[in-house]
């Protein structure tokens, strides 16, 4: 009558099982794979992406102001700042570097109106833009346009026929440069020299290439506590003295107490070398000197025995030059 009824009694069991061993699971909590797409986050990047050079230290950045002290010269106050001296009397129109008092206030940083101007010299010119600036002395369409045109923006129009109407061509309007120009009026157009892929040498960077303004051997190391903070190179009168790294002569002479005949180069905004006790000066202020050229002879000027006073000095502050110089 139930032929099939063990097979019957089998499969309700094991459906029965099934349904319990899910139960179990769903009260356990089964894994749950997320198969949907997803974005993967970004890897980080640093704050910034220029590598710049550490920050100065607290002390060593330049204040803005430096209150005379007495002993000190217009000439000191600059070398202990890393300035040219002839900056600082323009930035306090000081008109006789020899004449300056205790307790005056000097700017040690170019005022506003200065850095503006320097500024505006060299910005480039501007114009509206897809307007074309109008060579000057260029007549202008008609008064009544031109009073309400500004300047750049009128372009003269062909001559024609009287009556005649004038479609094509439209005016060009693009920004102006003497290749815009060139090719506007049929002139052949002037090749646009390339910018030269060296680095520029001078008032940039904090790199320099150091070398030894001479060859001797080191008599007084560098000392912290010593009145000049620098390296004493040995020597015999007369010898040379050759630029430690290409830069700017800003001063060449006498008038800081200790150095005798002083020059002092400037290689960047950062960096300033100095050469002490010279017998002769060979350089004048306001020249440029390259690496290892000659800018003075050796000599005893304001000191007991022949040799060269040397120093580095980062913004002002004399540094260990051997710390800097190749190995001798």
């Amino acid at each position: 009558m139930f032929p099939n009824s063990g097979s019957q009694v089998v499969l309700a069991l094991a459906c029965i099982s099934t349904v319990l061993t899910a139960g179990c699971i769903a009260e356990r909590g089964a894994p749950v794979l997320d198969r949907s797409p997803q974005t993967r986050p970004a890897p980080a990047k640093p704050a910034t992406g220029i590598v710049t050079a550490p920050a100065p230290r607290p002390g060593e950045a330049r204040p803005e102001f430096y209150t005379v002290r007495k002993g000190d010269t217009l000439y000191s106050i600059a070398l202990d700042q890393g300035l040219d001296y002839r900056d600082l009397a323009q930035w306090n129109g000081i008109t006789d570097p020899a004449v300056i008092s205790v307790g005056q206030s000097l700017r040690l940083t170019a005022p506003v109106a200065i850095a503006a101007a320097a500024t505006a010299t060299t910005a480039p010119l501007q114009t509206a833009p897809g307007v074309q600036a109008r060579p000057l002395g260029e007549t202008p369409i008609d008064s009544g346009t031109a009073a309400a045109l500004p300047p750049a923006a009128i372009v003269s129009p062909p001559v024609v026929a009287s009556g005649a109407v004038v479609s094509q061509p439209r005016a060009v309007r693009a920004p102006y440069s003497d290749q815009t120009f060139a090719q506007l009026s049929g002139a052949k157009p002037v090749p646009v020299p390339k910018p030269d892929p060296r680095p520029a040498t001078g008032e940039g960077g904090e790199t320099v290439n150091w070398g030894w303004p001479w060859s001797g051997k080191i008599i007084n190391s560098f000392n912290e506590s010593a009145t000049l903070k620098g390296i004493a190179i040995a020597g015999k009168l007369g010898q040379p003295v050759v630029a430690s790294a290409a830069g700017r002569v800003i001063f060449s002479g006498m008038g800081i107490r200790g150095f005798g005949k002083l020059i002092v180069i400037k290689h960047n905004n950062t960096f300033l070398s100095v050469y002490g006790h010279n017998s002769e000066l060979l350089v004048k202020e306001g020249q440029n000197v390259a690496k290892g050229q000659k800018i003075a002879e050796m000599g005893s000027t304001d000191t007991d025995q022949v040799k060269l006073h040397f120093e580095i000095r980062r913004l002002g502050k004399p540094v260990d030059p051997v710390k800097l110089l190749p190995p001798a």
